[in-house]
């Protein structure tokens, strides 16, 4: 089995032979509720492509110290996945952040499309991006990942039109779009923007900015599947075109 990873604010400077405590929740939920035991190997990362490996000297209420055994430098995946996630009622916007993170995104967006159901708004903005982040963060460390995807605030369409125009590749999912999955020209380097719209589908005048902005419309095939998979059906579509995969 893979060893476990957990989440340091940083690695700097750390090297072979150093010492590094984890403290607060992270060392919380190892020590008193996973009961991790000295000269256990576990695995920590900064999130931003380093890792260390090494065994647990001692642990302590809310805190564990680990004998670095090696460094990892990891350079980031390339071509890079932007995926901006219409806001989904319920806990479905977590579900759809959990898989994308599994599946190797590199941000996920949350947009406030005109159609979404939910709408995030003052202290409900904060505790759903909340939960992004926060559903991000455990799924990045259970798939093992040393670069943590980045979750920013929800954008609005102008945002999105912006992000559309700065990509190598963008594609919007819709049920009408006129390209295939395999008619696409996925560049193996640079970035890939997947915009999924929310249950209601995305309105006309959502699509036309987005296509001003160059971005091509396509289908998933003939089944209908709802937001919180959609995207993630579509980043294995194109990252099955990509070195990534190869």
């Amino acid at each position: 089995m893979s060893l476990p990873v957990h989440l340091v604010p940083t690695l700097t400077g750390v090297v072979e032979g150093s010492l590094v405590e984890v403290t607060g929740d992270e060392a919380h939920h190892a020590v008193a509720v996973r009961r991790l035991a000295v000269g256990e190997q576990v695995v920590l990362t900064d999130g931003s492509g380093v890792s260390v490996t090494g065994a647990v000297e001692s642990t302590g209420k809310r805190v564990f110290v680990v004998a670095v055994d090696s460094v990892a430098r990891e350079e980031p995946a390339s071509p890079r996945f932007t995926v901006v996630q219409a806001i989904p009622k319920g806990d479905r916007g977590e579900l759809a952040v959990e898989v994308l993170t599994e599946i190797g995104a590199a941000e996920i967006v949350p947009w406030a499309a005109s159609r979404s159901v939910a709408v995030w708004r003052g202290e409900r903005a904060v505790k759903s991006h909340g939960k992004w982040v926060s559903t991000a963060r455990e799924a990045a460390k259970q798939a093992r990942r040393s670069w943590f995807p980045l979750v920013p605030p929800m954008a609005t369409t102008a945002q999105v039109v912006g992000l559309i125009r700065e990509a190598d590749l963008a594609v919007v999912l819709h049920e009408e779009g006129p390209e295939s999955f395999s008619s696409l020209d996925v560049p193996a380097s640079g970035s890939i923007v997947v915009v999924v719209g929310p249950e209601g589908g995305i309105s006309p005048e959502e699509l036309a900015a987005f296509a001003d902005a160059g971005v091509q419309g396509v289908k998933l095939g003939d089944e209908v599947l709802r937001t919180s998979t959609a995207g993630v059906a579509a980043v294995a579509a194109l990252l099955s075109r990509t070195p990534r995969w190869a």
